[in-house]
């Protein structure tokens, strides 16, 4: 945090006026006298300079500004969240629509999205079918999502990753 009013024991600092402007280099006193004689306090922004620089502000109205500004940051950027559609190799036209509708409400909303297919049984002998509907399934979306992982073997399902293009 920084370091205000008598806190600051350098033996002398540059001082910035309230408005910017340069006030030279003084001893910290000298500084702290001008800071109490405008009713505003001395704060060091800059304490790795030689000599350190020193501004002249209201401190508890900067800080206050500094939270607001955080707070609008964080309100405006968004979790990336991975969502997952799950399927299974003698999924049928229209549940593949479905879930393709999902996956692309998703990645509209800025989300990446795991596709996987899941094996049961003898499906495992056939997982060329799994990789055949994921290849399918990353076509269809392509307009909107590009691939980042190949579909890949995992245990008994085979999944793979889309995320949104950034091309906007």
């Amino acid at each position: 945090m920084h370091q205000i009013n008598e806190e600051i024991r350098d033996n002398e600092v540059r001082l910035i006026g309230s408005t910017g402007e340069q006030l030279g280099i003084m001893s910290s006193a000298q500084a702290q006298h001008i800071a109490d004689e405008q009713g505003l306090d001395l704060v060091k922004i800059s304490p790795q300079a030689t000599p350190p620089v020193c501004k002249l502000m209201d401190y508890g109205k900067f800080r206050f500004e500094q939270s607001k500004r955080e707070k609008e940051a964080r309100k405006n950027q968004h979790v990336v969240e991975i969502k997952e559609v799950r399927m299974s190799p003698g999924i049928d036209v229209g549940d593949f629509n479905t879930k393709l509708k999902n996956a692309q409400k998703f990645v509209a909303d800025g989300n990446r999205v795991k596709v996987s297919v899941r094996f049961r049984g003898r499906e495992m002998a056939h997982t060329e079918i799994g990789r055949e509907l994921l290849v399918r399934f990353a076509e269809a979306i392509a307009e909107t999502a590009t691939l980042d992982k190949e579909p890949k073997m995992e245990g008994r399902s085979m999944s793979m990753f889309l995320s949104p293009k950034t091309g906007k």
